[in-house]
């Protein structure tokens, strides 16, 4: 699947030297064989590359999202900040959300549609049937995680939140990316043992 020459290079943004030892161990061994080894692999090692490929779509649109917010904050409200969110962090959560989706499902599309001979609505629909659970177990994870830190952690350790432009709040984001790592696992094990989600 050559979007996953996308996928291993963002998975190892938030999940550093673990990211690339997971590419090392079987990012390389599924290059050298073609891909076509799914059946012989673990479930747990094609579930935690459906994983990541989930994860690398919602990890690029969360971080597109915040550094738009944060370069114009005006685009929050789009996402609700003043009418329906007094607090921007969580108007920005509602971008995060729709364009982790909307990339999520992308990456998904790129990896069904050359192994099927159908139109482009059907794979865009196969791709959400596929992918719309696990990304939002994703995020879900993600955001609990951010909401702790921002909201209680950093308050008490810092006097505040993390902003945007700020190590700290990257050093947050990537143990967040982590726990949606964690939250969408399962799911992602679900709907591959259901068939709803084809093994990688």
């Amino acid at each position: 699947m050559r979007v996953m020459a996308v996928v291993w290079p963002v998975t190892m943004l938030f999940a550093g030297l673990l990211g690339l030892a997971f590419y090392l161990s079987q990012g390389r061994a599924e290059a050298k064989t073609g891909g076509d080894n799914h059946e012989e692999q673990p479930m747990s090692v094609s579930v935690a590359k459906g994983t990541s490929h989930c994860g690398a779509g919602c990890a690029l649109g969360d971080l597109i999202a915040e550094w738009l917010a944060f370069a114009i904050p005006a685009i929050a409200v789009l996402g609700g900040w003043g009418w329906i969110f007094e607090d921007k962090m969580f108007a920005v959560w509602v971008i995060d959300f729709v364009l982790a989706f909307v990339i999520g499902i992308a990456f998904q599309y790129f990896a069904i549609a050359p192994m099927r001979q159908q139109g482009v609505r059907r794979n865009v629909m196969d791709a959400i049937k596929a992918d719309a659970a696990s990304i939002t177990a994703w995020q879900v994870g993600m955001f609990g995680l951010m909401a702790l830190v921002q909201l209680v952690l950093f308050p008490a350790w810092c006097g505040g939140r993390a902003p945007v432009n700020s190590p700290e709040f990257w050093f947050a984001m990537q143990w967040a990316m982590l726990a949606g790592f964690a939250t969408s696992y399962p799911v992602n094990w679900l709907l591959i043992r259901a068939g709803v989600k084809e093994r990688m």
